[in-house]
């Protein structure tokens, strides 16, 4: 099985072989390392999450966008933030440390992700496509949502694609 983030439609090399026993299952991931149990701390926003962004006591700072691909998204008195690659508190951090001095004496920033990106799983399960991510997310769960394996699917071989990389981790 392959998982992918970057390339629904990726290809597995071993598929050319024994095309028939090999998952070749291509899982678009809309997430890092939190997939296998690391934590939404270290999720990294990307293209398609949308997130809030709260200044307590105003209403006027208090923001909610989807990102596009490009990350960045535009934040009053800020401009253009590039918030894609980074994680929840960074961006807090940021539009906090943008928000002191000059604006507000001691904001109080709270960014939460109120939708996440999809992920995508391909190849030999019962219902290949896109899916909603869902925080703690791993391969078994993604397997599962996608309806379970084909009978012809190599439960042994998994190989993930992460987002923004071009290496493939078998696991």
């Amino acid at each position: 099985m392959q998982l992918s983030n970057h390339n629904p439609s990726c290809e597995n090399p071993l598929a050319a072989r024994r095309p028939w026993r090999v998952l070749l299952a291509c899982l678009l991931l809309a997430l890092t390392a939190q997939a296998f149990g690391q934590g939404i701390a270290s999720y990294r926003l990307g293209s398609g999450d949308e997130v809030a962004i709260t200044v307590y006591g105003e209403e006027d700072l208090s923001v909610e966008q989807r990102l596009h691909d490009d990350g960045i998204i535009a934040y009053p008195f800020l401009g253009e933030l590039k918030v894609g690659g980074k994680t929840v508190g960074e961006v807090e951090k940021e539009i906090t440390r943008g928000l002191k001095g000059d604006y507000l004496v001691d904001p109080r920033v709270r960014v939460s992700i109120r939708e996440y990106r999809p992920f995508f799983i391909h190849g030999e399960v019962e219902g290949p496509g896109g899916y909603p991510y869902q925080p703690a997310l791993t391969v078994r769960k993604a397997v599962s949502l996608a309806g379970g394996f084909t009978e012809r699917a190599s439960k042994s071989k998994v190989t993930v694609i992460r987002e923004g990389r071009n290496d493939a981790q078998g696991i």
